[in-house]
């Protein structure tokens, strides 16, 4: 009998009339069921674990009513914060429909981002002239991913029952993130810090609001209020457009 069967089992022995003498056979009876287990034990009762409870994330712009308006976020991405909050800058405030052929231009680099805040290094590039600038980059990788977050964002509106025709970047910010630390081996046995700085972007989009004319009272005080230069201008722009 293999010595794996006794650790299942109880061993029973009893002798067997041979010729030669008396023989001993083992046999080897199966445990009952549960009858034979201590009842004086307490049953442990099992509990479910805590339900994954929702988490109001905050927005720093708090003065956009949440019902008219689709929001989306992203933490800790991996990608550029200076290019991001350049690119973000670019389209804010700009209409859905444009912002987003805008960002797939820079992704094929048919437009530029002007570099404003954070230029060093940059060199100067001819699309940068619609924004009145000289620097301008194409950051791929950051208009990929606003170009994703303004697709988040327009499903959450549709959701909600929003015009998506009628939308417009109302908000949108780029935070710095926790910087990641690597290394890189140099020659001499140096070690240098292999740096990388992920961002956090939030945007808002609400539906664009009509704009009311002006009435001819208030035209009138604007034009009172010019100076002889800005006159002699409108005069121009009045001969000319005649």
């Amino acid at each position: 009998m293999a010595g794996g069967a006794l650790a299942y089992g109880r061993v029973v022995a009893r002798a067997l009339p041979t010729r030669g003498g008396r023989k001993c056979d083992a046999k080897v009876e199966p445990h009952s069921s549960s009858a034979q287990r201590d009842d004086t034990t307490t049953p442990t009762t099992h509990q479910d674990p805590p339900s994954n409870s929702l988490t109001m994330v905050r927005y720093a712009a708090t003065d956009i009513e949440s019902a008219k308006s689709a929001r989306a976020r992203g933490s800790y991405l991996r990608v550029s914060f200076k290019n991001t909050r350049e690119t973000a800058q670019a389209i804010n405030g700009w209409k859905l429909e444009r912002a987003l052929k805008y960002l797939e231009n820079v992704q094929e680099k048919s437009e530029a981002v002007p570099m404003r805040r954070y230029a060093g290094s940059t060199g100067r590039c001819a699309q940068g002239k619609q924004f009145g600038v000289s620097k301008a980059r194409w950051p791929v990788k950051s208009a990929k991913f606003l170009l994703d977050l303004l697709k988040n964002a327009e499903a959450n509106a549709d959701t909600k029952g929003l015009d998506t025709s009628n939308l417009v970047v109302k908000h949108i910010q780029v935070n710095q993130a926790p910087k990641q630390r690597r290394r890189t081996y140099r020659a001499h046995g140096r070690i240098n810090p292999y740096m990388s700085n992920p961002c956090h972007i939030e945007l808002i989009l609400t539906e664009n609001e009509e704009v009311v004319q002006k009435g001819p009272h208030v035209a009138e005080r604007e034009v009172a209020r010019l100076n002889s230069r800005q006159r002699g201008q409108r005069v121009r722009e009045a001969i000319t457009s005649a």
